[in-house]
């Protein structure tokens, strides 16, 4: 719900309310952001506020009922007789201005989309260039209205409309009548989700050309910085570690300049208050649905107060915009909980399953896979392919994945990228006859591309080396072996789509794992924008044209797994790290921005290939469980007795993948179950966590013991969350080997006392727990 009454708002978004006005003289100030409980919730005197667009309000009666704070205004606009004149309060509240230090300006205030060169010397919301180089802009509002509709982003990914009840959008128009300038602020509440969905667009009315450095698509000012900067950061093979830091005075940021969004840091970033479990506490989140450069930001003043920002990367950004043109700032979600990070999370998952993702596999099962990567790497036969696809289909997979090389003449990563045709030496048949072999098995067919890079040793480079990102005159980088054609084009764009298009028309392809393996270079910060608009049109293409392909995301690993991404693909590859202990914190951290559908989590080897680790088939199915389930390794090797225990996994996979893939996470012992800023005595050894169906009538319980400990506590209980307190339930222990009745366990007691955990000794071990209604 959103209110509007003469230039004032109240948006309602579940857990979260916010509010915002216009003074008299047209500053636009955010007043309070967070959870009201029972107070006051609408405008004093006015239940039914105006949908209408609202006049200003020269008598300064008309206010809205949270009192936002004094204005140092004055001190640059001396205030008008019987005005609020920059106060935002309740009528019955002294604004307290004799207690106002004379000398405060714009830089104490709490702007909602603060410009520079007005006194603010905080990060602003926007920076616009005149061609004599001056920045300064003095924006004002020029109206505020109320649409029953979410307006689509044209050309960027975002939430798409609520197609039976609708949505309502608060939509402000600032302006700089100097620089003939019009800024469009969207604001559409997702109440079901506790989430303000943000976008902001700059046009440009004048006669001279402009040039934008920023435009921030979410500013949020909160008056105090007792709060805990979190992000999800990591590097190549460990990506999304969940970090907390306290504020400090100045500024906190995470970043990306690759052209992408990187393994370094995600774009969603959190502000949590001190103490905050995943139950208890405050949390906001900052989201971007976005996929190259960006920037978000804690900045704290000398005031105490924080300003959180969120947007495209401002570092060397310059956009040039002529008369008439405009510019649109990635969608951003502002998310609020006030009872920890799990509410937050579980309504960030469901928004992301039911309005951003616009593929139809969103919404459906996913099939349990095996991809031959980590079995043949580059080194196979048509004859080796199949014979793993039938130790597959023994071990219950349902799509076998052909991964690199199978292209060109790709015998190792220096050469062929831009060859999408069939290597006849490896597969004399080629994706034709060996997918008709493999579905021969019963399974569907899959394929591995990396359709945005080219090899300097290729006949694509050779036909087309302008196709790549480059300057001429300069080396052209190589990573990996590779360079990145430039999708800013829209000749390169179309010849994607056709190459992708052609492959699933040759072959009965119903699962591409599309990978992008480098970071760009030679590329000014604008062109990467236009990069990204050349990418999300392919993917919005094959997307909606082909809604049979399953397609899942892999940038090395999880170098690219965030909300612009997960607007195509419904899943995507967590990382290459695929040790079920280094997996840990990076789907703990994933999942508090991410669903559980979306990463993939998959069985493979020991020793593992990555760090070298053996860790039990108990517990690499544990982890596993805890996504989108398949395998990664050689399974032709396989012996019997193992295939028929994975084959139980599998079954058991199957049988819960609804309440794995859909169900709602609780995540019961690890980083953010542990008060913030409070120490902890011993390592982080435990890791438990549960998915619980929407019903609440089925769990599965999953806890990994890192490091055994000497003369342990046994049985060691575990308090549940998610179930019905009232209901009996039955639980099993479920491995590899089959399932243990454990006998029945009221809710009440599984919530507040806890379950027994079976105990192995040891280190690596795990228990997974299955309860259900009885």
């Amino acid at each position: 719900m959103i209110q509007l009454h003469d230039r004032q708002a109240i948006i309602h978004a579940g857990p979260l309310t916010y509010s915002l006005g216009a003074t008299p003289e047209g500053f636009l100030l955010q007043g309070f952001a967070g959870y009201l409980g029972s107070g006051v919730h609408s405008f004093q005197g006015d239940s039914n506020a105006s949908a209408s667009e609202a006049s200003p309000d020269p008598s300064g009666q008309n206010l809205p009922f949270q009192y936002l704070g004094p204005s140092a205004r004055k001190a640059y606009h001396p205030p008008r007789p019987n005005s609020c004149a920059g106060q935002i309060y309740a009528p019955d509240i002294e604004p307290a201005q004799a207690l106002m230090p004379p000398d405060l300006g714009p830089d104490s205030e709490l702007w909602e989309f603060p410009a520079p060169g007005i006194g603010d010397f905080r990060n602003p919301g926007i920076e616009i260039r005149t061609g004599e180089g001056h920045t300064t802009c003095d924006l004002r509002v020029r109206s505020m209205r109320l649409l029953d509709e979410k307006p689509a982003i044209k050309g960027l990914p975002s939430v798409r409309q609520n197609p039976l009840e609708g949505d309502r959008t608060l939509e402000i128009l600032l302006e700089d009548r100097v620089l003939s300038l019009e800024i469009r602020l969207l604001y559409t509440s997702l109440p079901e989700y506790g989430v303000i969905a943000r976008s902001a667009r700059v046009h440009n009315k004048g006669s001279r050309v402009l040039h934008l450095g920023h435009l921030a698509s979410l500013n949020l000012d909160l008056p105090i910085h007792d709060y805990y900067f979190g992000q999800l950061s990591g590097t190549w093979a460990r990506e999304r570690h969940p970090l907390f830091r306290p504020l400090q005075p100045g500024l906190t940021e995470v970043h990306s300049r690759r052209g992408q969004s990187g393994p370094e840091t995600s774009p969603q970033i959190f502000l949590a208050a001190p103490g905050t479990t995943e139950t208890t506490g405050e949390v906001f989140s900052a989201g971007l649905v976005y996929s190259g450069n960006f920037s978000g930001s804690a900045e704290v003043n000398g005031f105490g107060a924080t300003r959180l920002q969120i947007g495209i990367n401002p570092r060397g950004f310059d956009w040039p915009l002529a008369p008439g043109e405009s510019f649109q700032a990635p969608e951003a979600w502002l998310g609020y909980s006030n009872r920890g990070f799990g509410p937050l999370s579980r309504n960030l998952h469901r928004l992301i399953r039911e309005r951003l993702c616009i593929s139809p596999w969103s919404s459906r099962e996913r099939p349990i896979l095996l991809n031959n990567w980590e079995a043949t790497y580059f080194d196979f036969s048509h004859k080796d392919l199949v014979t793993l696809a039938k130790a597959g289909a023994k071990a219950g997979i349902e799509l076998f994945v052909l991964d690199d090389g199978w292209f060109g003449e790709r015998r190792n990563d220096s050469s062929s990228l831009g060859d999408w045709e069939v290597n006849p030496q490896k597969l004399p048949r080629g994706l034709e006859g060996l997918a008709g072999d493999i579905r021969a098995l019963g399974l569907e067919f899959g394929l591995w591309i990396e359709p945005e890079m080219v090899s300097p040793d290729s006949q694509l480079y050779r036909r087309h080396p302008d196709w790549c990102i480059h300057i001429p005159g300069r080396n052209r980088t190589l990573g990996r072996n590779q360079l990145v054609l430039d999708l800013a084009r829209r000749e390169v764009q179309d010849w994607i789509i056709h190459t992708v298009e052609g492959l699933v028309s040759k072959a009965p392809i119903t699962y591409i794992k599309w990978d992008m393996n480098r970071p760009i270079t030679e590329s000014s910060p604008a062109h990467s924008h236009s990069y990204m608009l050349g990418l999300y049109r392919i993917l919005e293409h094959l997307t909606l044209g082909h809604p049979e392909v399953l397609f899942e995301g892999c940038s090395a690993g999880g170098g690219r797994f965030d909300l612009g991404m997960l607007a195509y693909y419904p899943q995507f590859w967590t990382s290459d790290d695929t040790d079920a202990i280094e997996r840990l914190p990076i789907q703990w951290g994933t999942s508090l921005g991410y669903p559980t559908s979306a990463m993939a989590s998959h069985i493979s080897a020991v020793p593992n290939h990555q760090v070298g680790r053996t860790t039990p088939l108990d517990t690499r199915a544990v982890t596993a469980f805890w996504g989108v389930f398949g395998y990664e390794l050689n399974l032709s090797r396989s012996k019997d007795e193992e295939l028929t225990q994975l084959n139980t996994l599998s079954g058991w996979y199957k049988k819960l993948r609804t309440l794995l893939q859909f169900g709602d996470l609780y995540r019961l012992e690890g980083p953010t179950a542990r008060p913030l800023g409070c120490s902890s005595p011993g390592a982080l050894d435990r890791w438990s966590w549960m998915m619980t169906s929407r019903d609440r009538g089925r769990a599965l319980v999953c806890s990994v013991q890192v490091l055994s400990q000497p003369n342990p506590t046994v049985p060691r209980f575990l308090r549940l969350e998610g179930l019905n307190a009232k209901t009996m339930y039955r639980v099993w222990a479920v491995s590899p080997r089959g399932q243990e009745d454990l006998g029945l366990v009221p809710g009440e007691v599984a919530l507040y006392r806890g379950i027994a955990l079976p105990y192995r000794p040891g280190d690596f071990q795990s228990a997974m727990l299955y309860l259900e209604e009885s």
